[in-house]
């Protein structure tokens, strides 16, 4: 009995081919070791490759209505779907096609009949390069101290959120935090307990974030930003509260702050429904100015606005 068959880990990989014949052949040849899924036009294969977000995509050319190099084009030109590798499927051969297949962001080519050691070979060789992609992908998004997301990942999520946000006529929060006198508490206790602080209070903070698309990100020294995607100001608030009772929690002693005899932070909240009107630009400096007047006001407290 084959027990990689429910194995939810299994790379998934989309076959898009307009003749079930030959997605029978593939499924046939892959379904031991991949989760597979299948489209028969351009259309199913978008949608499919949105929803689905399969490691791979093994994409027939010659297709009825949108061919396979339409497809491409489109998946390549969409934040969701740009980096899943595509390989062409195809009985043309000639240098142009494969010559355009590449230029529109193919990985390689499968010609038609099936080699079944050449399909199973390219398949495993382009997932595995997919896996590092995606482990260095990751590396480069993280801030190595704390292990929450760095500033790159948040401009990324944050034009990523914005446009959902638009298109779905969604409001959308930024939340700014920063340590009350980290200056102080590095002074005093040193760089490496300072190190420890903040990346405890990072995974406190980012303990509170459970929903897809919301984000806690390390914007540099002991500032951090929070992204929450379709929240009103009312849900902001609430979170911003859970930010000051985790970080309350922590109880870190910090004996030379003005604010409390624990670490505290001060948080700037800001909140627009007009995602259409406002930039995040905009939003990024209002959630600032709040910040600062938390600061102004004494620290260990959240000043909130609606733009």
């Amino acid at each position: 009995m084959n027990t990689q068959t429910n194995n939810d880990d299994r790379p998934r990989i989309l076959i898009v081919d307009d003749e079930r014949i030959n997605i029978n052949i593939l499924n046939a040849l892959l379904k031991a070791d991949y989760k597979l899924m299948a489209a028969t036009n351009g259309e199913q294969a978008i949608k499919a490759a949105i929803t689905g977000q399969p490691d791979l995509i093994l994409l027939d050319i010659l297709m009825p209505g949108m061919d396979g190099h339409q497809v491409c084009r489109k998946l390549k030109s969409n934040p969701a779907t740009r980096t899943i590798p595509i390989i062409f499927i195809t009985v043309m051969g000639d240098a142009e096609n494969e010559t355009m297949g590449f230029a529109l962001g193919a990985v390689d080519y499968i010609p038609k009949p099936f080699n079944n050691a050449v399909v199973k070979a390219r398949v495993g060789v382009h997932l595995r390069l997919k896996r590092q992609n995606d482990m260095l992908e990751k590396l480069a998004s993280m801030d190595a101290l704390t292990e929450v997301p760095n500033r790159r990942a948040f401009d990324q999520a944050r034009t990523v959120e914005w446009r959902r946000c638009q298109r779905d006529n969604l409001p959308i929060s930024f939340i700014m935090i920063d340590i009350d006198h980290f200056k102080q508490y590095n002074d005093n206790y040193g760089h490496g307990a300072g190190d420890e602080c903040l990346s405890r209070m990072a995974r406190a903070i980012n303990a509170c974030i459970h929903r897809p698309g919301d984000l806690l990100a390390r914007c540099g020294g002991e500032e951090f930003v929070a992204i929450m995607s379709g929240t009103n100001s009312e849900g902001a608030l609430q979170m911003a509260r859970q930010f000051h009772a985790v970080v309350a929690d922590l109880a870190i002693s910090h004996e030379h702050s003005t604010v409390a005899q624990h670490v505290t932070i001060s948080v700037g909240v800001v909140t627009t429904t007009q995602a259409d009107v406002v930039t995040p630009e905009q939003l990024s400096e209002a959630a600032d100015k709040m910040l600062y007047q938390a600061k102004e006001s004494g620290r260990n407290t959240t000043c909130a606005t609606e733009i």
